[in-house]
């Protein structure tokens, strides 16, 4: 049965990794009788080439920048502070006088506190989404006391002692970082910005984390001294019992049907995500390193992924360098790659989305993070969770090898890989941790709604 008294708006951030994992929470929120209203915005529901999800209503505003133009991080925080928040006041403000269903909550995208702001300027309780992972969050929540101590982002093996409860093994290379790691890291404009609406968003009402507590117990714990509420539901794509979609680009499946023709634990997955941009030299140590494994790759390549290079151009240097063992696709299934029976490893950015598909499934990893949570990320897979290796800050030919190789074959990290996808699968089960979160959060929203028909009255 459809809750008709509570009605969330669930506002992503406009990038793909962020819409992954907020779309899987609203599918999840509308199996469990809640009314949901998706926002995308008018430049990504144009690019959407997915069916309506039952249950699911959405809706549009514009972000303020032309369909053509390329834009940073920052470029798109201006514009949907500006353009964008004056469209979703005027949405908000239509959604409330609605006379069947007003909205009664928001969830947001961490990245968007004007969200925030302007619900409750509104009368709308609003809460918090974090698509990062928690030790990451904590990491840019702490940024005033690194800033302190001098804890900047660098790629050196500095011991950072800023960050509560990671003392013991975290280095400046693994904190979240811009695109250029200069001296100065700390003081970077993308980091700086990151950190800020980290902090903002701890104060709203509620603070939920794509995550589990048997993977990130002890930041969680910190984290929860500092915001209001804390529900840890992840991984919300294994918990969702909708097949939802939100890609951004069209999905190859006939890999699918090449991942058939190998044997159990013999494919390479290679994906840097949706966003890394690397070069000619990065693209040729990469694909020579795979190459020299031995090992079938499966590589996804984005059109404009490598600088200054076409993707027929891409296709053709894989085929001769890698011959009948590399297959490259512009975007994959990634989900079902994963859990074919033929990968056995994932050489990745360490984006958050991707660490968690991956995990649920077992899938030993190789990281080079990129950028911002991702260095944060890959240091857990190494060093804590140890089902991976950490590659950050090194792209050579040789040590690609060596680390696909090692990964491939050892006992130790598959052991760790499936022994967490066994954990995770627990977590999401009906009486598992995240299931428990998941529900307390559904009643959270529920009694938000009934206290505000009762101020409303009084």
């Amino acid at each position: 049965m459809m809750d008709t008294a509570a009605h969330v708006l669930v506002f992503p951030w406009p990038r793909q990794g962020h819409i992954n994992p907020i779309l899987h929470f609203a599918t999840t929120l509308v199996n469990a009788g809640v009314q949901v209203s998706f926002l995308h915005t008018e430049r990504n529901l144009r690019r959407l080439a997915q069916a309506p999800l039952p249950g699911l209503r959405l809706l549009s505003i514009p972000d303020g920048l032309p369909d053509d133009q390329p834009c940073s991080f920052l470029d798109l925080m201006e514009s949907m502070c500006t353009t964008g928040s004056a469209a979703y006041r005027a949405l908000l403000l239509s959604l409330l006088s609605a006379v069947d269903a007003p909205v009664t909550c928001v969830v947001a995208d961490g990245t968007m506190p004007f969200a925030f702001d302007i619900a409750e300027e509104l009368g709308i309780p609003a809460l918090a989404f974090a698509p990062h992972s928690a030790c990451s969050y904590l990491a840019l929540l702490s940024m005033p006391k690194l800033l302190e101590l001098g804890e900047t982002a660098f790629p050196a093996d500095d011991p950072v002692r800023g960050v509560p409860g990671m003392e013991g093994f975290f280095r400046r290379r693994d904190l979240p970082r811009g695109l250029s790691c200069a001296e100065k890291g700390g003081e970077d404009p993308l980091v700086l910005k990151l950190a800020e609406v980290t902090a903002r968003s701890c104060k709203a009402r509620a603070l939920i984390i794509n995550t589990a507590a048997s993977m990130e117990g002890p930041a969680l714990a910190h984290i929860a001294s500092c915001a209001c509420e804390v529900f840890a539901v992840g991984p919300l794509h294994a918990m969702s019992r909708i097949a939802a979609s939100a890609s951004l680009w069209r999905e190859d499946d006939g890999c699918m049907a090449w991942l058939d023709s190998h044997d159990d634990r013999s494919v390479v997955y290679v994906s840097l995500g949706s966003l890394a941009v690397i070069t000619q030299e990065q693209f040729t140590e990469f694909l020579s390193g795979l190459a020299a494994t031995g090992y079938a790759f499966l590589w996804v390549l984005r059109p404009g992924m490598v600088q200054m290079t076409s993707s027929a151009l891409l296709r053709e240097t894989v085929a001769a360098v890698g011959g009948r063992n590399g297959r490259v696709v512009e975007w994959a299934p990634q989900r079902d790659v994963l859990r074919h029976r033929a990968v056995g490893c994932f050489l990745t950015h360490a984006g958050w989305n991707s660490t968690l598909e991956c995990a649920v499934e077992g899938v030993p990893m190789v990281c080079w993070p990129f950028f911002a949570d991702q260095q944060t990320n890959s240091r857990f897979v190494g060093a804590v969770w140890r089902t991976g290796l950490d590659m950050k800050d090194v792209c050579d030919r040789r040590v690609v090898e060596r680390t696909v190789r090692e990964v491939m074959v050892s006992d130790e990290i598959k052991e760790a890989a499936q022994a967490m996808a066994q954990q995770l699968r627990l977590d999401v089960a009906e009486v598992g941790s995240s299931s428990f979160e998941f529900e307390r959060l559904v009643r959270f929203i529920r009694e938000l709604n009934i206290s505000s028909r009762i101020s409303d009255e009084a």
